[in-house]
């Protein structure tokens, strides 16, 4: 039997998918949900990343496949000044965007589309924002919008950014999928016709799959980019998302040959996993951090009596062989111990009932007070099963007289709502996205970041001068002692209870070749090849 009729066999629903007779060439990934959108600009999540950033777009400057190091995207080379605010960078010739049968470029990437990217991600004013207004969460959360000062165009392959303060993660912060780069000649040309909000329907950019359909909680499918820059790196003649909410129908689909790698297994499917011999299952530690949020804008979620009290009356033990099935380790501090800062000194107070209902009682709290605890409808690496943990914690909070009501959205709807505030507490968490601290602790819970990733509305002083100082100084030394105290003040606030850091497992069949395991939680085909 030749190759293409063998991966015929394999699935003829796979074939059909694909909407040819032959899936050759063809890799089908199990994803966990639908993405809200394809402009990376404008996203939050791993999913909406692993649809739009990961597949269709490149950045500046990038980070190597299943590593946190940065290395030469569609700028070549860059300069940095002796004061570390004016960065210069020098772009890469002859890159072509995507060809589509809504948009044929007449020229390839150069400075404009950086300005372009840029100038719509810092100005409010820009004409593109005010045809197609939205809010850029990351870059906001970073402070890029207010620090980043001037973008100039040098020439048509240079292009230089002009920083109002230092910031030591910016080449990191470059390098992730928010700042893709957008087409200008694209978003001109939506401009002029009216259309500029479809820049996030029909995306154009100039990474290795080109954007052909999109059918919702169905799938997404993508084409090779032949014209694809980076030589080599495009080993698929075609990419598909079969959106698979249900972890074990995920895992159906992969013992059946229905999909080649499936997103975020269930604990209790992994042993099984690892004794298939048609399934590899690599798995590395994580970089990662599950919570619980408690948004202190609302009452008496204010209170750090009321907090502590919920705080210490979790069983976090219980969660972690239950949720995690033991393949985690208990999570004390706001970032994993695989950062560096990490604060190796902070303890979880001790699960204490009794303590926690007398500090209820001297914040005021009469039991049988109502709350609402929101949980995630998707598995994530930082929460396999948000419904079980729920509940868990649901049990644990009824022991000190608190009724907790737990609460779910379709996960576009559950983001942009606890953006919003609606909640009381929530289960979220998060994987590091550049591997410098600012990121957990600035994106996460800077004052800047309360409307975007900061969901417990928390905004110290203390901390976010801590934080801030961080951020603007490049001495490594001095910005760990500065993080070091900022995660103290964040142990002693208690704007958060952490949970867990979990190690990761990416299940896929023996005939993916060269998939690696991104330490930032995306899902990346570069380089992938079906044997």
């Amino acid at each position: 039997m030749n190759f293409k009729m063998r991966n015929w066999v394999l699935g003829s629903a796979v074939a059909l998918l694909a909407g040819t007779a032959s899936a050759a060439g063809t890799l089908i990934y199990c994803s966990e949900g639908s993405p809200t959108g394809f402009d990376p600009s404008r996203q939050v999540t791993g999913t909406d990343f692993d649809a739009s950033a990961e597949t269709m777009f490149n950045r500046l400057v990038e980070f190597a496949p299943g590593s946190t190091q940065i290395r030469p995207g569609l700028a070549e080379k860059w300069e940095v000044s002796a004061d570390n605010l004016t960065y210069t960078f020098t772009l890469r010739k002859g890159v072509k965007f995507h060809t589509t049968s809504y948009f044929k470029p007449t020229r390839e990437f150069n400075a404009d589309d950086v300005v372009f990217t840029f100038k719509r991600l810092t100005d409010k004013n820009f004409p593109f924002n005010k045809a197609a207004p939205s809010d850029f969460p990351y870059a906001s959360d970073m402070a890029m919008d207010t620090n980043l000062v001037a973008i100039e165009k040098v020439d048509p392959y240079t292009v230089r950014m002009k920083l109002k303060a230092v910031d030591a993660a910016f080449l990191q912060n470059l390098a992730m999928s928010f700042a893709s780069i957008h087409s200008a000649e694209y978003a001109e040309g939506l401009l002029k016709a009216g259309k500029a909000a479809n820049i996030n329907t029909q995306p154009i950019g100039t990474g290795p799959f080109v954007f052909r359909s999109f059918q919702k909680d169905a799938n997404i499918r993508y084409d090779a980019n032949k014209d694809f820059w980076r030589k080599g790196d495009v080993k698929l003649d075609k990419l598909i998302f079969a959106i698979t909410p249900d972890a074990s129908v995920r895992y159906q689909k992969l013992q059946k040959g229905e999909c080649h790698v499936m997103a975020y297994p269930k604990p209790a499917d992994l042993k099984a996993m690892q004794t298939n011999p048609k399934l590899n299952v690599p798995s590395q530690p994580a970089f990662n951090t599950g919570w619980l949020s408690y948004n202190v804008s609302r009452k008496p979620f204010d209170k750090l009596e009321v907090r502590q009290a919920l705080d210490m009356a979790i069983n976090k033990k219980a969660i972690i062989d239950a949720v995690f099935q033991g393949a985690a380790q208990p999570a004390t501090n706001p970032m994993p111990p695989t950062q560096w800062s990490y604060n190796k000194t902070l303890k979880d107070a001790p699960m204490d009932v009794e303590k926690a209902k007398a500090l209820l009682k001297k914040a005021g709290i009469a039991e049988g007070t109502e709350i609402t605890l929101w949980a995630m409808p998707v598995q994530r690496p930082y929460n396999p099963n948000a419904k079980l943990m729920a509940e868990m914690i649901q049990n644990d909070w009824a022991k000190i007289g608190i009724k907790a009501k737990i609460v779910t959205y379709e996960w576009g709807e559950y983001i942009k709502r606890a953006k919003a505030g609606e909640h009381d507490t929530m289960l979220i968490g998060w994987t590091g996205d550049n591997g410098d601290p600012d990121n957990w602790l600035g994106v996460n819970l800077g004052c800047e970041a309360v409307g975007g990733n900061n969901y417990a509305r928390w905004c110290n002083k203390e901390f976010d001068d801590l934080i801030v100082k961080g951020r603007s100084t490049t001495n490594q030394a001095e910005r760990v002692k500065l993080y070091e105290k900022a995660q103290t003040i964040f142990k002693r606030e208690v704007p958060w209870t952490t949970i867990a850091h979990s190690t990761v497992y990416q299940p896929m069949r023996k005939e993916v070749q060269g998939f690696k395991i991104s330490p930032f939680g995306l899902n990346s085909f570069y380089g992938v090849s079906l044997k």
